[in-house]
């Protein structure tokens, strides 16, 4: 695990801003964070699909966006509802493999349609 020079891991401090953040949000618009938090805590549980499972789901998302709270934040969470190191590493590697296909698709449809527009 990487640790900040106060031994704490170098995750802690981002996740702990986030809540701090959305603890703010809540004294200012309290309806709306309670809604969010009951909204994602429906979408977060049990279901059709394990808690973990979303967890690993939300992990990819959270990668492909570049969004380094919810990477770690989800991280946690999957540890939390079970998941694995492997199933976690197995996630990160098709958020790559999706990353990787958007951009080859993005490449080849539309960079092409470009290539045969007009020229200026």
């Amino acid at each position: 695990m990487v640790e900040n020079e106060a031994g704490t891991p170098a995750w802690d401090g981002k996740v702990d801003a986030y809540k701090e953040g959305i603890a703010l949000l809540k004294k200012q618009l309290p309806d709306v964070a309670e809604a969010y938090h009951q909204f994602t805590g429906e979408c977060f549980k049990d279901g059709a699909l394990p808690a973990s499972t979303k967890q690993l789901i939300a992990l990819g998302m959270g990668l492909f966006a570049n969004n380094e709270v919810c990477t770690f934040y989800h991280v946690q969470e999957a540890l939390s509802k079970g998941a694995t190191a492997d199933e976690i590493m197995e996630t990160v590697a098709v958020a790559a493999a999706i990353g990787g296909g958007h951009v080859m698709s993005q490449g080849a449809t539309r960079v092409e349609q470009a290539l045969q527009g007009p020229v200026h």
